[in-house]
């Protein structure tokens, strides 16, 4: 699949973006591997290892194991509670930015100057459904000025496929949600 074919959709993200110095090199793959933090590929396993969890939970009677559920739903829900505050710890206000879109291809997010196209960054993405942060680098690909902001495209040029997926997994989330509401709206209105 092309980077250009994943959607995008409107939420607002917290993320880090640290622009690179002209002289400053984007690493390799090995080495862009070595980089990522360690609490940042922690977060990531968790989610994957939730995901399998799951369809294996899914598997059994409802009846039988409600109590079993339950439990470990508190359980995944006090662990995702932890992940969340350690990942926070991650978030330099210096850096901060709040995303305008997000998908698993690029993000938007308003600056209040322009930043020339080309320009590389590390960013740190921040989700919250599911549980987990992204740590990447992205190239400035464009700016829209919008009143008397910027809105700054960037694209991944270096990001993990288990974290494209994670991406993926979070829009289709925020998207699932926004249809649940519109649905919501439509009954309350009849």
């Amino acid at each position: 699949m092309n980077q250009d074919e994943y959607f995008s959709v409107s939420a607002g993200l917290t993320i880090n973006v640290e622009l690179l110095p002209p002289s400053e090199q984007l690493p390799d793959e090995i080495a862009f591997s070595h980089e990522i933090p360690p609490l940042f590929r922690v977060a990531s396993e968790c989610t994957g290892l939730e995901d399998g969890i799951e369809q294996s939970l899914q598997k059994l009677t409802k009846e039988d194991s409600k109590p079993l559920l339950d439990y470990l739903t508190a359980q995944n829900s006090k662990i995702n509670l932890l992940l969340s505050y350690v990942l926070s710890q991650q978030d330099n206000p210096r850096h901060r930015h709040i995303t305008e879109t997000f998908g698993a291809s690029q993000l938007t997010f308003f600056s209040a100057k322009a930043i020339p196209v080309g320009t590389n960054a590390r960013v740190k993405l921040f989700l919250d459904k599911p549980s987990a942060a992204v740590y990447c680098y992205a190239e400035v690909v464009s700016n829209t000025t919008k009143g008397d902001k910027v809105e700054v495209t960037l694209k991944y040029n270096r990001l993990q496929e288990d974290d494209r997926d994670l991406l993926i997994r979070a829009a289709l989330y925020i998207q699932q949600k926004l249809l649940r509401q519109r649905a919501q709206y439509r009954t309350d209105n009849q």
